[in-house]
């Protein structure tokens, strides 16, 4: 199981846990807004990350990131195979076509 594989198990197993034992529980007891939320808060942190003159500081800002992201995703009844599909329906595209072809 690759690690993504894992953080999606274990986000879901903690979904219903108390949340004042668990970090993901307090998210999901919050709602989307507040997920919404931490997944700018972490975007921005990346972005800043990003700008800076070391990259290595960008990984721990990008897994943050990233685990908000799937934390959101479970919230919508949604997960990272949702995303692959997305991105294998694009692929072979050009995005500014893809783009283009989105609904207005």
């Amino acid at each position: 199981m690759d690690a993504f594989a894992r953080l999606e198990t274990t986000i879901a197993d903690r979904r219903n846990a108390d949340p004042a034992s668990s970090y993901v529980a307090s998210l999901f007891a919050r709602g989307r807004g507040r997920i919404a939320q931490k997944i700018g808060e972490e975007a921005t942190e990346t972005v800043i990350a990003a700008m800076g003159d070391d990259p290595a500081k960008i990984v721990p800002e990008a897994a943050d990131l990233l685990f908000h992201l799937c934390v959101l995703l479970a919230d919508a009844g949604l997960c990272l195979d949702d995303v692959r599909a997305e991105l294998d329906r694009r692929d072979g595209l050009s995005g500014l076509a893809e783009k283009a072809a989105r609904p207005r």
